[in-house]
């Protein structure tokens, strides 16, 4: 008689299997994608390990490491990724959120506390997300900033419906107007921000080659590739929110380590800017570019 596919046995194989297919994290990613097949939270499998499942959640199971072997990202697999301790809902419309755009959440928040609303001095913060993809930025802020108005901003229809599907789960729509748009072109000519946060793409030409086929083949390139000096998209973004800032509203970029040089030189020869200090990561590499309105 062959040995039962109990939880634990599973695991251990898809673990394995994982591994030999290049997997960075393959015991993760095997307890992630069998705690979703049988809709149960990751941490419950400990106590399964001698279950043996339903041969139809095995077989979802079996078709999901496949799709992983492949080179399918986990969060699209399982429909969610966490991101500043909250679930979102992520498909390929959209990028996967990083840890690394936590920064810019902190950032804002931070920022945000000692601000004082001038775009409408009678109704809170108001802030622009441009590129808002899934919308992490965008609700974040709706979360934890008292009395704020958010447009959020994104060329993608598919982006923005995503981001629309994670406001309600989070319970924010009143707080958010979603708008397609290229960076501010639909947007009113008198509408202004006290705040202009953005991850737009900076991944140059040549870097794009050189990304994992997760991401490479997987993740919406216009989300990703700015061109070939990788401020392409920043270098749009600039005027438009130079134009749209209050006095004294504040500018918050992700960026590549890499192009902290090029994107300061941007704001300062620009000349609408006073360019704050980068923030950093915890690697210490510049990851947010700062700036305040003039």
């Amino acid at each position: 008689m062959s040995e039962p596919w109990t939880i634990g046995r599973l695991l251990t194989w898809t673990t394995n299997y994982l591994k030999e297919q290049g997997s960075d994290a393959p015991r993760l990613e095997a307890e992630v994608l069998l705690a979703h097949s049988l809709g149960c939270e990751r941490i419950m499998l400990y106590a399964r390990f001698g279950e043996e499942p339903a041969e139809a959640v095995r077989a979802q199971y079996r078709t999901l490491v496949k799709e992983r072997a492949g080179g399918k990202p986990v969060a699209y697999l399982v429909g969610k990724r966490e991101f500043y301790s909250l679930n979102f809902a992520v498909t390929p419309d959209v990028l996967i959120p990083r840890p690394e755009t936590e920064f810019l959440v902190i950032a804002l928040l931070d920022a945000a506390k000692a601000q004082v609303p001038i775009a409408v001095p009678d109704g809170g913060l108001q802030i622009a997300d441009v590129g808002t993809g899934s919308g992490v930025l965008a609700i974040c802020a709706a979360l934890k900033i008292p009395n704020v108005s958010i447009t959020a901003i994104d060329v993608s229809r598919g982006a923005l419906e995503v981001a629309r599907k994670n406001a309600e789960a989070h319970g924010v729509t009143e707080r958010i107007e979603f708008v397609e748009s290229d960076l501010f072109a639909k947007l009113p000519a008198s509408q202004k921000f006290d705040f202009i946060v953005s991850n737009p793409p900076y991944i140059t030409t040549a870097e794009m080659a050189e990304l994992d086929r997760d991401v490479r083949d997987f993740e919406p390139h216009g989300a990703l590739e700015a061109g070939p000096r990788g401020t392409e998209v920043i270098e749009r973004l600039l005027p438009q929110a130079a134009e749209r800032l209050v006095a004294g509203g504040q500018l918050l970029i992700e960026i590549s380590p890499q192009l902290n040089v090029a994107a300061r030189t941007l704001l300062v020869d620009d000349g609408s800017f006073e360019v704050l200090p980068t923030i950093e990561d915890h690697g210490r590499r510049p990851r947010i570019v700062h700036a305040r309105r003039k």
